[in-house]
């Protein structure tokens, strides 16, 4: 089959590979029909590539067809249609029990000290072959994968495997009161549907924070009071022209769906880029005990939300030695929350939104759709904001 493989820094290339097959009985075989292209993939195309492995197979929001089934999946058969969460789970165990399969105690890493599996997502998560590929085997896939119907396009489903989920579990740790205020730093992706999410569970005022125009625009024409910051000589200047609007105080929530990819801090880029280009077996271990994120986002987070407010982290954060303002947490009382979307958690509360009244935007959320010959071109685009890119799916 033809599957996207990882090859060093920026350089990801569509290569032939064996076909995946049936290994335990709890397994499945997906015939991949969309895969999104993820902010998260973004990580390990520049700055989590000290963890990868020449030939590691990448993507983890997959739909498709069910091809096969193992004795021990009692729930699907060959042609159901299926979205495969981004993470694997079991479903029995207390971790998933308590809600969180995200910690699953079947699939966690312990080698590495890490959570549950995922798929396309470094040897920190298993380095499970991912669904960037033409066919993928599902592990746990008497639990993780989400049947769907047959009829709208895969628009209409494939965000539940990771995007959905993702925004609403930022939201839902927001704690946005009703008829409150929530501030949205980073519109793409996750950002942009938290917005949409927070809007339709009721909050009074959603702002929007990001420096690209075309998010920006997307994010207005939903209703989104819209803050570019370019606009603005720093940081500060941004904080209080949002807390302008909130009596002097700041929202009561803060979402920082920007994570370690912001900008700003050169000191940080420079380390995460000099344990980028060491050798896998110096670059590994140095990212593991000294690696530092660009914090801007974050920082601005903790500055604006009111005294007492909830600081929300989708974004991805990799660093072991990040220095944090302990002093101002502390005495605004800001409470956070954070953590990898546990996507079966909040399955069942998002597919009443998946109708063909589509409160949620997501039949035209994709701005591009490619072939999977062209995803090494979508990676760059996507990397660098170019044509307009928030969200890309690929048609292997």
């Amino acid at each position: 089959m033809k599957a996207l493989t990882w090859q060093g820094k920026r350089d990801v290339r569509v290569e032939t590979v064996p076909d995946p097959k049936i290994e335990e009985p709890t397994d499945a075989i997906i015939r991949v029909t969309t895969s999104g292209l993820c902010g998260s993939d973004l990580h390990l195309y520049e700055v989590l590539t000290p963890f990868m492995t020449p030939g590691d197979i990448l993507g983890h929001e997959p739909m498709g067809i069910v091809e096969e089934v193992g004795a021990a999946v009692p729930d699907l058969q060959a042609g159901d249609r299926v979205v495969v969460p981004f993470q694997i789970a079991c479903g029995n165990c207390w971790m998933c029990l308590t809600g969180l399969p995200t910690q699953c105690e079947t699939t966690q890493v312990t080698a590495e000290g890490m959570g549950a599996a995922l798929f396309g997502y470094t040897r920190l998560y298993g380095a499970v072959p991912g669904a960037q590929a033409e066919y993928l085997r599902v592990p746990q896939a008497q639990y993780g994968p989400i049947k769907v119907p047959e009829g709208p396009a895969d628009d209409r489903f494939v965000y539940l495997s990771d995007v959905l989920p993702t925004a609403w579990q930022a939201v839902a740790y927001a704690e946005v009161p009703k008829g409150g205020s929530v501030a949205v730093l980073g519109l793409g992706p996750i950002g942009d549907m938290a917005c949409r999410i927070a809007q339709v569970q009721g909050a009074g005022r959603v702002f929007g924070v990001d420096l690209v125009p075309e998010r920006l625009q997307r994010a207005k024409a939903r209703g989104v009071e819209t803050f570019d910051l370019r606009s603005f000589d720093d940081e500060k200047e941004l904080v209080e022209a949002i807390r302008d609007q909130t009596d002097g105080r700041g929202p009561d929530a803060v979402i920082d769906a920007v994570g370690t990819e912001a900008h700003g801090s050169a000191a940080a880029r420079m380390v995460q880029n000099a344990a980028a280009l060491l050798p896998r077996k110096i670059g590994g271990p140095m990212a593991e005990r000294f690696s530092v994120d660009r914090l801007a986002a974050l920082y601005t987070a903790i500055d604006l939300v009111r005294r007492g407010g909830t600081i929300s982290l989708s974004g991805v954060y990799g660093g072991m030695a990040d220095p944090m303002p302990m002093l101002t947490l502390f005495d605004k009382q800001v409470q956070m929350r954070m953590g990898q979307a546990n996507v079966r958690r909040w399955s069942d509360e998002i597919i009443p939104f998946l109708t063909d009244e589509d409160p949620l935007g997501v039949d035209d959320f994709a701005t591009h759709r490619v072939a999977l010959d062209d995803a090494p071109e979508a990676y760059d685009m996507f990397q660098k904001k170019r044509d307009g890119a928030v969200k890309v799916l690929i048609k292997p």
